[in-house]
């Protein structure tokens, strides 16, 4: 009788199961006071426990990988990309529909072009045209690696809720929109002439089977699964449980009918998303629930472990490519590739407010899981290609470029991961540094994350512009506890507003604050809160004012 069993899947269960938890059992001190993203973690865990260091586990040994990797990396992009849409504020794409044009259609074609053009330059012995197919695989934003900035304590008190809201609507979006720019390229390896009936069959297959069948399909699903909730909430039909896994239902339920038949699936699910949570209500039922915050979490450890585990350390430096090459491309990727693009663009974004915010986006645009699907379908569809009935194709360069398409992506990758997965460490170390410049705001700032509740009462005033379009005028006053300091409060006052000063100790300083609200003719000011100017709160508890916080309010 066999005592031990040593058989890779129960090593997987038991080395998954530890790592998971021992994860979670510091997981708020690197997430919450490090900032480190969990995906960064989890893939150097999977470097660790794989064949490039301790060999504990080799997935490449298991027998279809290129099959299990697309399926695993199809389901958890399905997932995120839903999630993501359901998160958006109410109607977003519609309220920001030319910020997503854009983005999805001048910067994915920039961050295209520009990816091969720099791959052409550094790997020897490719033509621009199998580059080009390279390329398509990097060109999406990852929305897993993304949520490193759209979520989290540090995002929501560092980053401006109209730029987090952008990078997940696009992230959400350009996976999907990835398959244009690869069967384009990929049409033009079959025939590098282009001709009328390769036009055509690009048009009519890509973007009308591929993108707005798709799309079509997901906004009718989510409509009528928005409605079928809705009855069975009213009804009492659907017990909490259900309630709660029911987007993730409806997430797996569309990737695999859409796929089925051959169109866009993480196209269709973010569109479903959107159309199922379009008045937030869903969203607000589970906003307290955090179940879809422990699946992604399980989701995403798993992916990126799996991803260390998988990457081909030996292609890295083999005849076809070199490891110097692969780190001056995956350099110039992540900053060439996107930045100087977005920058350009900032005028035509109406969700970028300033020029630091476009700098931001620009800088953040993460390679991640949706490259290795993307790389994986690249590998599947040269390899029906070369076993179809096409005679005029030209095998060599197809077999070139699917045997250097998988290392070039994972390499982009896993440099994406570490660079932007220290990215907010990074902010986070810069921002203390400059608040130690300035001692009392870095004391002020100490304190954000205990904000108490503070009253105001409001006035509220219309009036007309020169325009005719309705200005409200709101008048906001504010009451502020004693300072413990003078001197501390004489160096924030000033540096935010206008003072006026009482003197003696337990009288409030009063602050009146004019702020103008631009509301469109249709009165809707949810749907302008981008065009709201942003507020910083700083908060001070002194030790002589042990239970009223303190408050300065600058614009």
């Amino acid at each position: 009788m066999q005592l031990f069993d040593f058989s890779e899947p129960l090593i997987v269960y038991t080395l998954l199961g530890g790592f998971i938890v021992f994860y979670g059992l510091v997981s708020l001190v690197i997430k919450e006071r490090l900032y480190i993203s969990e995906s960064l973690i989890a893939t150097i865990m999977g470097l660790i426990l794989g064949p490039a260091c301790l060999r504990l586990i080799d997935p490449t040994v298991w027998g279809y990988k290129n099959a299990i990797t697309e399926e695993l990396t199809r389901i958890v992009l399905a997932i995120q990309i839903m999630t993501a849409a359901i998160n958006l504020p109410r109607a977003y794409i519609t309220r920001q529909f030319r910020s997503m044009i854009i983005m999805l259609l001048p910067v994915m074609s920039w961050m295209w072009i520009s990816s091969a053009a720099i791959i052409y330059f550094f790997i020897p012995d490719v033509t621009f045209v199998e580059t080009l197919l390279i390329a398509s695989c990097i060109t999406p934003t990852d929305p897993i690696l993304a949520n490193s900035v759209v979520q989290g304590s540090f995002a929501e008190k560092h980053i401006p809720p109209n730029v987090r809201h952008l990078l997940s609507a696009e992230s959400g979006v350009n996976d999907g929109m990835g398959f244009p720019f690869l069967f384009f390229a990929l049409f033009l390896l079959e025939s590098p002439k282009i001709t009328a009936t390769a036009v055509f069959q690009w048009f009519s297959f890509v973007w009308g089977y591929h993108i707005l069948l798709s799309i079509a399909i997901g906004i009718m699903i989510g409509w009528a699964a928005r409605k079928l909730l809705g009855l069975a909430e009213s009804r009492e039909w659907i017990d909490k449980e259900s309630f709660l896994v029911f987007a993730f239902a409806l997430a797996i339920f569309v990737v695999g009918g859409v796929s089925i038949i051959g169109s866009d699936a993480l196209l269709a699910c973010f569109f479903a998303g959107t159309s199922f949570s379009w008045d937030d209500w869903f969203r607000d039922e589970t906003h307290d629930a955090h179940l879809q915050d422990v699946i992604d979490l399980l989701l995403n450890l798993t992916i990126f472990m799996y991803i260390g585990m998988i990457l081909p350390w030996s292609s890295f430096n083999s005849d076809d490519i070199s490891l110097k090459s692969l780190i001056i491309i995956s350099v110039l990727i992540l900053i060439f590739r996107r930045l100087p693009i977005v920058v350009l663009f900032k005028g035509f974004i109406p969700a970028f407010h300033t020029f630091k915010e476009a700098a931001f986006a620009g800088y953040f645009g993460p390679i991640g899981i949706g490259a290795i699907f993307l790389a994986m379908t690249v590998e599947k569809e040269i390899g029906l290609r070369l076993g179809g009935e096409l005679t005029d194709i030209d095998e060599e360069s197809m077999l070139h470029v699917q045997k250097i398409t998988f290392p070039i992506v994972t390499f982009v990758v896993l440099s994406s991961v570490i660079v932007h997965g220290i990215t907010v460490p990074i902010l986070n170390i810069g921002s203390r540094i400059d608040m130690e410049r300035f001692p009392s705001i870095a004391s002020i700032s100490s304190q954000v994350a205990r904000l108490p509740v503070i009253d105001f009462v409001e006035s509220l005033t219309l009036e007309r512009d020169n325009k005719g379009r309705v200005r409200k005028k709101e008048k906001m006053k504010a009451e502020f506890a004693p300072k413990s300091s003078e001197e501390l409060y004489q160096d924030v006052h000033n540096s935010v507003m206008e003072e006026e000063q009482s003197e003696g100790n337990g009288v409030y300083t009063h602050n009146h604050i004019e702020t103008d609200v631009l509301i469109d003719s249709s009165g809707d000011e949810q749907s302008n809160q981008d065009n709201v100017n942003s507020v910083d709160y700083h908060w001070l508890q002194s030790s002589e004012c042990s239970s009223n916080a303190q408050c300065v309010r600058r614009p």
